[in-house]
């Protein structure tokens, strides 16, 4: 079966709103028999979509099962670019490493790679990340800002505020932003960001923003070991989260940031950033690869490395370390 088509064909559904569309309208829409619609409502019934056939009215979307493909994403959209180009995977290794490959091959800015399950995903450092089906979101997005390399780190603290201003809108939550990649929801992590770039000497080419984010997971659904360091937004509130209305509204409040930055400069992004911040004004510990550090986290510079002030007096800017909140 054609991906696309079948995309588009769901799309159609959702759009209608509880309006039957018939199988000659899908037919003349889509340049397909209408056998062929047939088999496609078919597969879409396989895949949990209650879908109901009206005589002589057509087909209707009842209810469908909670997935991230496209179709399910683009009705919540209402970016300019963002997520108007979606490939979905019901599995795959690692979304960062596909969109990458997108990427290399010109893939349009705003390009969105989910899947509904990983089992490659990687954190910072080359960590791993359990991505479980059906559970979170597991996506990666081509962003292809005009910014210099030198700028490109700071997209990872842009991506921040654009999750926990997503979370605050569509699950009703402040969620906080721990430096420099991680969002966290009363003390453990619920979302990790893996900023990657793919640049020319003098300019950027793609950024890759990698987002795994715990959604629908039950407390057993993480090992022992992260019992008391992980959390999902079903944790925290209690309620299932509709996954694609939370991924459009991240793609909408990524566009606007970005842009944000592109136009303004780091300025209005570090004032957000801070206003949600656990890091700043609080007492850490920065565990480097080569020294570990303790000081009073001041904030962010202005190119993103977080400033901390030593019980020396001095200010030491770091760009890379995991940082513990000391109590």
């Amino acid at each position: 079966m054609n991906t696309n088509v079948k995309n588009e064909l769901l799309k159609r559904l959702f759009e209608a709103d509880g309006r039957p569309i018939s199988g000659q309208e899908f037919a003349d829409e889509f340049g397909l028999s209408r056998t062929a619609v047939w088999k496609y409502i078919k597969e879409f019934e396989v895949e949990g979509y209650e879908i109901v056939s009206v005589r002589k009215k057509g087909y209707v979307l009842i209810s469908s099962p909670d997935r991230v493909h496209g179709a399910a994403i683009q009705q919540y959209l209402k970016t300019k670019r963002y997520g108007r180009h979606i490939t979905h995977f019901e599995t795959c290794a690692s979304t960062q490493l596909i969109a990458h490959d997108f990427a290399q091959n010109d893939a349009p800015d705003g390009t969105l790679i989910v899947s509904e399950e990983q089992s490659g995903g990687k954190g910072r450092l080359s960590r791993p990340w359990s991505s479980a089906a059906h559970k979170g979101i597991w996506m990666s997005v081509i962003v292809r800002p005009e910014l210099l390399p030198q700028q490109a780190p700071q997209m990872t603290l842009v991506a921040a505020v654009a999750i926990v201003r997503a979370i605050e809108e569509v699950v009703n939550i402040e969620a906080t932003i721990k430096w420099p990649n991680d969002i966290m929801l009363d003390g453990k992590k619920v979302t990790g960001i893996l900023t990657e770039l793919q640049a020319d000497p003098d300019r950027v080419k793609a950024i890759i923003i990698g987002i795994g984010m715990n959604i629908n997971h039950e407390v057993n659904d993480f090992p022992e070991e992260l019992h008391s360091i992980a959390t999902s937004l079903k944790i925290a509130t209690g309620q299932e989260i509709n996954r694609a209305k939370l991924i459009a509204a991240i793609l909408g409040f990524l566009e606007l940031y970005t842009s944000m930055y592109e136009k303004h400069g780091f300025g209005p992004i570090k004032l957000l950033w801070e206003g949600y911040s656990n890091t700043a004004g609080k007492r850490i510990r920065a565990v480097m690869l080569n020294e570990t550090i303790e000081g009073l986290a001041l904030g962010i510079s202005d190119e993103g490395l977080l400033e901390l002030k030593l019980d020396d007096g001095s200010i030491r800017g770091i760009y890379s370390a995991d940082i513990v909140l000391e109590s």
